[in-house]
């Protein structure tokens, strides 16, 4: 079971040096993935899980007005790399 991670630091993850992508805080252990374009292209979620820390992708859905999750990753980078390819 997978449960959010309660705000302590406000740090955003670090991403990979070669990533083009870029972390912006929009709330307590969520960021806006913003493209080189200035296109939010998703969110990223920081998550506690039993093995450690994990981050969620999510992706607007303007149909259903909401989020859609992607998937969970183990590393930051991954995560993004799904918000990049997934579009």
């Amino acid at each position: 079971m997978t449960s959010i991670l309660e705000p302590s630091a406000q740090s955003s993850p670090r991403l990979a040096p070669r990533t083009r992508e870029r972390l912006v805080a929009a709330a307590p252990l969520l960021w806006r993935v913003i493209d080189p374009g200035g296109r939010v292209i998703g969110h990223l979620q920081q998550l506690a899980d039993a093995g450690g820390i994990r981050f969620r992708a999510r992706r607007f859905h303007p149909a259903s007005h909401g989020f859609r999750d992607l998937g969970d990753f183990w590393s930051a980078d991954d995560a993004v790399e799904c918000l990049r390819f997934a579009r």
